[in-house]
């Protein structure tokens, strides 16, 4: 008997610890079982907040492109409306202006229709009276003309009459004499005509000259100079080639002459 309670109790001391190290080993195991369960249960909220953030994420650029979207639409909306209004617009005031135009042409039409009619009653008496001044002035006109040609011939009568020419007996207009002691002065140089080819004529009291040797170029301004008598009223002494003429500057009558004047 005492030997089988000694085996006995060497046998429960040695299952002891053997139950005590089961017991901490199962303990253990519920401990990382437990740690597995947190670890698997962060894993899973870890998973969670990432889908939640993807889906956020995923919302906001779903969100943000039908907002873009939707902005587009509404801008090209926009655009439409305006282009056609526009277009309305436009089409409206051509309309306008047409029939502005049209309306302008009538109304124009009319007041020249109607102005014509005035104008033709107001231009055959305006023509009337018009004629009856024109015809007027012609007339005075005329009486003008004939008492200027008149006066011109009483003039040249006078001119004429006043023009003696019995100066070369006169001892102060001896311009040969003059002409001697003075040759340098009377040696003009060349004379160019006023037309090309021109010929020397020579001139003679009462025969006409030519306007156009009647210019500032030919005139003799200081008649004295060359031992000349003074001009009267109406004519000029004009130089033509070497010789010398008194001219009536109205009509271009040779009133005296002098041949070989100049060397």
């Amino acid at each position: 008997m005492r030997k089988a309670l000694i085996g006995l109790l060497i046998t429960a001391t040695a299952v002891t610890p053997l139950a005590s190290a089961s017991a901490q080993s199962r303990d253990n195991r519920d401990s990382r079982a437990e740690q597995r369960q947190e670890r698997a249960q962060k894993a899973q909220r870890q998973d969670r907040r990432q889908v939640r953030q993807e889906a956020r994420t995923e919302n906001r650029q779903d969100r943000r492109q039908v907002r873009q979207e939707a902005r587009t639409e509404n801008r090209e909306e926009r655009r439409d409306v305006r282009r056609d209004a526009r277009v309305e617009n436009r089409q409206d005031r051509r309309e306008v202006r047409r029939d502005a135009r049209v309306e302008n042409r009538q109304d124009r039409r009319e007041v020249r229709q109607d102005a014509r009619i005035d104008n033709r009653q107001d231009r055959r008496r305006d023509l009337r009276q018009d004629r009856r001044e024109v015809r007027q002035d012609r007339r005075e006109i005329r009486r003008d003309i004939r008492q200027d040609r008149r006066e011109v011939r009483q003039d040249r009568r006078q001119w004429n009459r006043l023009w003696n020419r019995g100066w070369r007996n006169d001892n102060r207009y001896d311009w040969q004499r003059y002409r001697y002691s003075n040759r340098n002065l009377y040696r003009r140089g060349n004379y160019y005509a006023p037309y090309r080819n021109h010929s020397y004529n020579r001139f003679s009291i009462g025969l006409f000259l030519g306007s156009a040797f009647l210019a500032d170029r030919y005139w003799i301004n200081d008649p004295w100079q060359y031992r000349l008598p003074p001009a009267y009223q109406g004519t000029r002494w004009v130089r033509y080639y070497d010789d010398v003429l008194l001219v009536d500057v109205y009509t271009g009558e040779v009133v005296d002459v002098i041949h070989d004047f100049f060397w």
